[in-house]
Order: C-alpha cells, then structure tokens, then sequence
C-alpha cells in the first residue's frame, strides 16, 4: 500500500515531549521511582498525587488528541473561525481543546458529586488509581499514535482498532474502580451506580458524539 509521506515532525515532538515529561514526573515528583514502584505505591506511601495526576491526565489528553485528530472528520466552523496571531484550529487542536474542556468540567463535577453525599475522603484515592491506570493508557496510546503515523496501515481497520482500544480501556477503568481494595467509589452502592452513569459513561457518548458527529 503507498502512502504519502508526511511532515510528522510534530507528532515525534508530542511522544517525546511526553516520554521526557514521564520521566521528569518519575524522577522529580515521585523521588526517583521506576514505573513498577509508582504502579505499587499505596495511598498511605503516595507522594504528589495532585500533581502527578494533573501532569499525566494532560501528557495523556495530549496522546489521545494525537491520535483521535486523525479521524475527526470536521472542525465546527465556531472553531475553525478563531484565529490567534493568523493561525488557526486545525483538528489536533480541535481535539485537545475538547478533551481538556471535557476533562476540566467531568473533574469538577466529581469533586462536587463526591462532596455533596460526604465522600470527599475518597478523592485521593480516585485520583491515585486513576493516575496509575491513566499512565498506563497514555503509554499505550503513545504506541497506538507511533504506528498510526509511521506505519502503512489501514485506516478503517485502525480505526476499529482505536474504538476497541476506547471501549476496552473504558470498562478495566471502571472494572478497577467498582473491585478495587482502596475506597475509591462512594461507599452506598446507588451512588456508585449515579457516579458511573452520570459521570462516566454520559460524558463519554456525549464526547464521542461532539468529536464525530
């Protein structure tokens, strides 16, 4: 199969701006801590957990936007309107200005959620696991983006690929978080159904729908 080459300098800036962000995240705020340590930490032995979980979720808004931009098939004219110094939105940016959007209101809305029924003790252990797990998935989706644009693949099959990798991803996340050891959901199993429904699986279709609709 041809294809056509392409200037992907930016997209190798992304990975390694990521890959060197990891490792200062490693070695910084986590005191010089492999992967494996970081992935086995407990709550109680944790360090910066609200800036490790900040620094990776956006390393990893930065990896999915990379690798989704690819397939969105428009920007909305209200974005591709908006010039800054004559440049404009193309779809990467498109893409990580609603995942970072989407992101900032789904955590806030958690925070209050978590407050309002008196589970705001969990939080810190909701932002540990998720962390780990989020560390995980944005290397996976760091491979996931270096053969989508190094490598002679087929589009279409990718894309299902990436759906599958979407989906899969979404289910361990909760999977993890309904079995975990640590509390990490409301402790009163109606309100771990209301976070779940109302605070992960709606955003997602309504993500999903906004980017490829």
């Amino acid at each position: 199969m041809i294809r056509i080459t392409e200037n992907n300098d930016w997209v190798v800036y992304c990975i390694l701006g990521s890959i060197f962000t990891y490792v200062i995240l490693l070695s910084v705020f986590q005191r010089d801590a492999n992967i494996k340590d970081f992935l086995t930490q407990k709550i109680e032995d944790s360090n910066n957990i609200t800036p490790s979980w900040v620094i990776i979720s956006i390393v990893r808004c930065v990896m999915i936007s990379l690798l989704l931009s690819q397939f969105v098939p428009i920007v909305p004219k209200t974005f591709s309107d908006i010039q800054l110094f004559g440049f404009q939105i193309n779809k990467f940016g498109f893409t990580f200005l609603t995942l970072a959007i989407f992101d900032l209101v789904k955590n806030i809305l958690t925070f209050f959620f978590y407050s309002s029924i008196g589970s705001g003790k969990n939080l810190k252990g909701l932002a540990l696991v998720a962390s780990k797990f989020f560390f995980l998935e944005s290397i996976a989706v760091i491979i996931a983006g270096f053969v989508l644009y190094f490598y002679p693949v087929d589009l279409v099959k990718y894309f299902y690929f990436i759906i599958g990798l979407v989906v899969g991803s979404f289910v361990l996340k909760n999977s993890i978080y309904i079995f975990h050891n640590q509390p990490i959901l409301p402790e009163k199993w109606y309100y771990k159904f209301l976070y779940i429904c109302t605070l992960q699986i709606v955003p997602v279709l309504v993500l999903w729908k906004f980017l490829f609709y």
